[in-house]
């Protein structure tokens, strides 16, 4: 009798022990928390991005033309200029009397013009008209002595020599009445003409000497070519600038341009207007521009195609040379399934995958396809659907068919609450 009721304690102990046991077990599977979304149909953006590096909208080198020792500056690096601002003087002693004596010069061609026009050309014609005058009053003296011994000469009271001489002397004369009429038509026509265009010519000439010598004192004075800033000045007042050297720098930054190198894959569907934003490597800092060159060669040692995307730079921040992402928006994929780019997660089997959650709390691995791309979303191709919940946060390591429990985003976990409860 006491055996048997020993061995009914034991066989109760064992049965209390293997249901304790199995308690343990259950209660020590993992339920991890997760974070879930739905995976949604809608447009998403075909974008394409790529690294490279800032540039001014515009940017000139100041070289002057001349070659003179600085005698000032009036700007110094980082002060913003407009356009046509002097910036710097070269001496110009030496140019400027060089200016005074060509317009000396030019006084007196204009002085001369005005004697040809005025006295040298009409005196010219006064005596061309006397001569004509004194021609012709000798080729009719010698046609009324002709006349005279013609007459003479019928009526046999003269020789015959005597009519021939006057014949000479007539002819004489009027040669000479005729070229004195031809002499006065050549100074009131061509010569007249001649002489007034080389007087004009000579002031012409004296002219362009002075406008050099002004355009060499001009070049003296500095001016900006482009509104910007004054972004380099490597001389001190009193040095001679090198041949080709610039004398200062100016970049137009009121907008700046990114030029990046896109894959010669990505680059077919970039074009010329397409939106697009610019961020800053270092800060982060964002604007949105738009491309405005596509080149049209690739480039043989990158196979990369050069793209400038363009953008306002109002208050500066952004500064030529930095380093830049540009992300370039070549078209839009409406009706996509999309999801967080978090979902995404690598296959267990290689690949991408997501972690989606059935009704029974239970995570499944789907490997999926992935498409195009957005900072914060993907499109997905194949392997999920829209309305699938796929975990967003907790599901690095999480294993196919493992137990989840949903707990919302700002939501603490519940053996956390616990933990700190019992502590």
């Amino acid at each position: 009798m006491n055996g048997k009721r020993t061995l009914s304690l034991a066989a109760l102990c064992l049965l209390a022990m293997s249901g304790c046991s199995k308690k343990e077990e259950k209660e020590a599977e993992p339920i991890a928390p997760v974070q879930v979304t739905a995976a949604t149909q809608e447009s998403i953006r075909r974008m394409v991005t790529a690294d490279g590096v800032l540039w001014p909208k515009d940017q000139a080198n100041v070289v002057p033309k001349i070659s003179a020792p600085v005698a000032r500056f009036l700007v110094n690096r980082g002060d913003h200029v407009k356009q046509g601002q002097l910036l710097a003087v070269l001496e110009n002693r030496d140019l400027a009397a060089a200016t005074a004596e060509s317009k000396g010069q030019l006084d007196q061609s204009e002085s001369n013009l005005r004697s040809t026009q005025a006295v040298a050309v009409p005196e010219a014609v006064v005596k061309a008209q006397t001569d004509v005058d004194a021609a012709r009053q000798t080729e009719d003296a010698a046609k009324r002595l002709l006349d005279n011994r013609q007459k003479l000469f019928e009526q046999g009271a003269l020789a015959r020599k005597l009519v021939d001489d006057a014949q000479v002397a007539y002819t004489q004369a009027h040669s000479q009445y005729l070229a004195a009429q031809e002499h006065l038509r050549a100074l009131q026509s061509v010569g007249k003409q001649e002489q007034i265009a080389g007087a004009a010519a000579q002031v012409e000439a004296a002219r362009g000497h002075l406008q050099n010598a002004q355009a060499q004192v001009e070049y003296t004075q500095v001016r900006s070519p482009i509104s910007g800033v004054i972004a380099d000045r490597p001389l001190y007042a009193g040095e001679v600038p090198a041949p080709g050297t610039p004398l200062l720098t100016v970049m137009d930054i009121s907008r700046v341009v990114a030029r990046v190198n896109v894959p010669q894959s990505q680059a077919a569907f970039v074009k010329i207007g397409n939106p697009a934003t610019i961020t800053a490597a270092d800060s982060g800092l964002s604007t949105p521009g738009k491309v405005i060159v596509v080149s049209p060669a690739t480039d043989p040692n990158s196979t990369t195609v050069q793209v400038w995307v363009q953008a306002d730079n109002p208050a500066e921040k952004f500064k030529p040379g930095a380093s830049v992402r540009a992300a370039i928006v070549t078209g839009t994929i409406p009706d996509a399934v999309v999801v967080p780019t978090a979902a995404l997660l690598p296959g267990s089997e290689g690949g991408t995958a997501v972690m989606v959650v059935g009704a029974d709390s239970t995570a499944h691995e789907k490997k999926v396809e992935v498409g195009v791309r957005e900072p914060d979303k993907v499109q997905i191709l194949s392997g999920a659907v829209a309305g699938d919940q796929v975990v967003v946060m907790g599901g690095v390591g999480l294993q196919d068919k493992a137990k989840v429990r949903i707990v919302k985003p700002g939501e603490k976990d519940e053996d956390e609450k616990a933990g700190k409860g019992e502590k």
